[in-house]
């Protein structure tokens, strides 16, 4: 079974309280499920993380590089600004989809600009938590290809 990351950035572990009209109602233990959920339907072994902390989020992309693990990652707001973590996914030797809950280009402008779009394998956004199982597809058929 191939193992997946799916990392998590900043406020994330607050969905289904922060801003719920933006966010949805769903909680944080509700996307856990659903990210396992579609990793046992895709045969992936899916280990889900979160932290608000910029160190933190690269230590564990230079894991996934370094053990050559896919990676779904939602940078939140280090999306915007974090050359830090842009680098650090630019070191990937596997697949890696970034992913939004929202449509970061029909939001505030400053959301707009992606840093880290550009050295990800590709960017799933706007379909709440479907996007995560999105992500998750891409990655299965990813690795199906490459075997």
């Amino acid at each position: 079974m191939t193992r997946v990351l799916v990392l998590n950035g900043p406020n994330l572990r607050r969905l289904g309280v922060r801003e719920p009209d933006t966010y949805g109602t769903a909680g944080f233990d509700d996307l856990v499920a659903v990210c396992r959920d579609a990793g046992r339907r895709l045969e992936l072994q899916v280990e889900v993380r979160q932290t608000d902390d910029e160190a933190e989020m690269m230590r564990w992309l230079h894991e996934a590089a370094d053990e050559r693990v896919p990676v779904v990652l939602n940078p939140a707001a280090f999306t915007h600004y974090s050359y830090a973590l842009r680098d650090a996914a630019a070191q990937r030797t596997a697949p890696l989809i970034e992913v939004h809950i929202t449509n970061p280009a029909a939001r505030e402008e400053f959301r707009h600009t992606s840093v880290v779009a550009g050295v990800a394998t590709g960017t799933i956004a706007g379909f709440g938590t479907m996007s995560y199982v999105l992500a998750l597809q891409a990655v299965a058929e990813l690795v199906a290809e490459s075997s």
